[in-house]
């Protein structure tokens, strides 16, 4: 049974692998569940050894990402603390944000074997979390948007005969967000500050949805609810 420390591997890389192919999975599934965009875009398939939906729209799934692709090296290095999903109304006011809350602990010994087994289970338990997530919200406006922006170029998508949006915005650590105009990992596809309206959302109700701790990653999933959906 081989031992994996801090030295034996590129933690940040393992890190970042784990996190951005779960974050891609939540996104897709949020956006299903809070009902962003027609359900008939998206197909179930099979994540975590549990069914989950995930769009088959081509446009969307590349802007999903290309973006995780740009936050990929923000996580290696443990620049990003919160990555956050918010939905918008038609005034591209937040109605709700999901967020999840990152931190990297110092890599214990641990058993090669059984690393990613645990993980995959703690992660499993977020994505189930998610897809029951509409019991404990309120219901979104019809108009409801999510305006994709992760602190990004804006990009909006036609879809069917509405116009849908979403943002996913990443807060960085003070050290990371000096350097921010100088990364561009994808061509016309610069960082840029997100709008304060996007940012801010007046008296919100705080959910817990999940949190995880493991060996080499310690996540927080909550939701952030507009009192005044309408």
């Amino acid at each position: 049974m081989t031992t994996l420390t801090r030295q034996d591997l590129n933690f940040g890389q393992v890190v970042a692998d784990i996190l951005c192919e779960f974050l891609e999975v939540a996104i897709h599934l949020i956006l299903y569940v809070r009902e962003v965009y027609p359900s008939g875009i998206f197909q179930k398939r099979k994540k975590y050894n549990v069914p989950v939906q995930m769009s088959c729209h081509p446009e969307l799934n590349q802007y999903i990402q290309d973006t995780l692709h740009c936050v990929k090296p923000l996580i290696e290095k443990n620049d990003a603390e919160k990555v956050a999903v918010v939905i918008m109304d038609k005034e591209h006011h937040p109605v709700e944000r999901f967020v999840f809350e990152i931190s990297q602990p110092p890599l214990l010994s641990i058993s090669s074997d059984t690393l990613l087994s645990h993980v995959e289970q703690l992660l499993r338990a977020f994505i189930l979390k998610i897809s029951v997530c509409d019991a404990v919200l309120n219901n979104n406006p019809p108009d409801s948007t999510l305006r994709q922006q992760w602190s990004f170029s804006k990009c909006i998508h036609p879809i069917g005969q509405a116009w849908c949006s979403f943002t996913v915005l990443v807060h960085t650590r003070d050290a990371a967000t000096r350097n921010m105009e100088k990364v561009q990992v994808i061509k016309d596809f610069p960082w840029i500050v997100a709008d304060e309206q996007e940012v801010h959302m007046q008296e919100p109700r705080l959910i817990p949805l999940k949190t995880m701790t493991s060996d080499i990653v310690k996540m927080q999933l909550y939701v952030e609810e507009r009192a005044q959906k309408t």
